[in-house]
C-alpha cells in the first residue's frame, strides 16, 4: 500500500534566478557603479569640499578628458582586441591641428593666402571665411587619426598581426612623427579663431563643460550603433566567437578595420580637446594615457577577452578614476598612490567579475 508523501515535490527552484544573478548585480558594470557610490558618500565625508558645484564641474571636465577616448577602446576591445596607440595617437592629431591653425593663420604661409588677409592696418590678421581655419584643421587632425586607424585595422585584420605587437609598434611610430614634426617642440593653436578653438574644447554651455557634453552625445551614439544596428551585433558577434562570426557570413576584415578606424578617430577628437584645455599640444602630451583608457574601459566591465562591454561602463570606470584622483587631491593624499589604487580596483573588478561567473 502506498504512503501519502508528507512533503510533495515541486520543481519552483527551476528557473529562478539567483539575486547576485539579476538586476544591477547582473554586469561587472554594476557592482562598479555600486563601489562608485560608495565612495562618493565616503569622499563626501571625507571633505566638505567634494560635492561642491566648482568640484563637480572639475570632476565631469577631467574624466571627460580620457572618456571619449575610453569609448573607441570599447569598441576594440569588445572585439577582442587592443590599442595601445591611444595615446600617442592623442598627441599627434592635436599637434597636427594646432600646427595647421598656425599655418594657414599665418601670412606668407602654405596656402594661407586662401584663408586670411591682412586687416587696413596691415599688422591685424582676419580670415577670409569665418570658421573654415578651425574645419580644415580639426579635420586634418582627424585626417592622420584616420590612416593611422586603417593602418592598425589593415595589419591586424587583413595581415593577420598580432593586435597587442601591432598597435605597440604604433605607438612608437606616432609618438616619434609627432617628435618629428614638431623638433621636439609644443605647438600651439593661433590665428585669428584660435579663440574659437578655445571655445570649443575648454568652454561651457550653462555651466556644463563642453568635452562632457561632447561625451554624453558620442556615448548615446555609441549606445545606438552597439544596440540598434547590424554594426553593433557584427561587434559584439566578432567578440564573442569570430570563426562562427566569419561562418555566419559577417564581414569579419570590414568590421575590424572600422573598429580600429573608430578607436583611433575617438583618439584624435580626444587629443585635440585636450590641447584646447592645456592651451597648447606639447610634444610629450599623453604620455602613457592609453594605461588609463584600457584601464577604464576593463574596470567599467569590458572584458578583454571579447563579446561584452559598453558606453554606461566606460563612462563608470573613467569616473571611478577620477573621482579617486580628485578624492586624493583633496584628503592631501599624494598623487602616487593614484596608480596603485587603480591597479588594486582592477584586480578586484576582475576578480568580483569572475566571482559572480563561477557562481552561475
Amino acid at each position: 500500500m502506498a504512503m501519502p508523501m508528507e512533503s510533495p515535490i515541486t520543481f519552483s527552484n527551476v528557473g529562478k534566478i539567483r539575486w547576485w544573478q539579476r538586476g544591477i548585480f547582473a554586469s561587472q558594470t554594476g557592482y562598479v557603479l555600486l563601489a562608485l557610490a560608495v565612495l562618493l558618500v565616503i569622499m563626501h565625508f571625507a571633505s566638505p569640499y567634494f560635492l561642491t558645484q566648482g568640484n563637480i564641474q572639475n570632476v565631469a571636465k577631467n574624466f571627460s578628458f580620457i572618456a571619449i577616448a575610453t569609448l573607441g577602446v570599447t569598441f576594440v576591445i569588445i572585439i577582442g582586441g587592443i590599442d595601445l596607440s591611444v595615446g600617442s595617437m592623442m598627441c599627434f592629431s592635436a599637434m597636427i591641428t594646432s600646427m595647421v591653425m598656425t599655418e594657414l593663420s599665418t601670412p606668407g604661409g602654405l596656402g594661407a593666402s586662401l584663408f586670411v588677409h591682412m586687416a587696413a592696418d596691415g599688422k591685424t590678421v582676419l580670415a577670409n571665411v569665418p570658421g573654415l581655419i578651425l574645419l580644415v584643421s580639426i579635420v586634418a587632425g582627424l585626417g592622420v587619426a584616420l590612416i593611422v586607424g586603417l593602418v592598425n585595422g589593415f595589419c591586424i585584420a587583413v595581415l593577420g598581426l598580432s593586435p597587442f605587437v601591432t598597435t605597440l609598434g604604433m605607438l612608437s611610430i606616432v609618438r616619434g612623427l609627432g617628435y618629428v614634426v614638431s623638433n621636439g617642440r609644443g605647438s600651439f593653436p593661433g590665428g585669428p579663431e584660435a579663440d574659437y578653438f578655445y571655445a570649443l574644447t575648454s568652454g561651457d554651455v550653462l555651466g556644463v563643460p563642453a568635452p562632457f557634453i561632447y561625451l554624453v552625445i558620442l556615448a548615446l551614439t555609441m549606445a545606438v550603433v552597439l544596440h540598434h544596428t547590424s554594426f553593433g551585433r557584427h561587434v559584439f558577434a566578432l567578440g564573442g566567437n569570430e570563426k562562427a562570426a566569419e561562418l555566419t557570413g559577417i564581414p569579419v576584415v570590414r568590421v575590424k578595420i572600422e573598429v580600429y578606424v573608430i578607436c583611433a578617430l575617438a583618439a584624435g577628437l580626444q587629443g585635440i580637446i585636450i590641447s584646447g584645455w592645456l592651451g597648447s599640444a606639447p610634444a610629450n602630451m599623453a604620455t602613457s594615457y592609453e594605461l588609463n583608457v584600457i584601464a577604464a574601459g576593463v574596470i567599467g566591465g569590458a572584458n578583454l577577452a571579447g563579446g561584452i562591454g559598453g558606453p554606461l561602463g566606460a563612462i563608470v570606470g573613467c569616473v571611478l578614476l577620477e573621482v579617486i584622483r580628485n578624492g586624493l587631491v583633496l584628503a592631501q593624499v599624494s598623487s602616487y598612490w593614484q596608480q596603485t589604487l587603480v591597479g588594486v580596483i582592477i584586480i578586484l573588478a576582475v576578480l568580483v567579475d569572475r566571482i559572480r561567473s563561477r557562481m552561475t
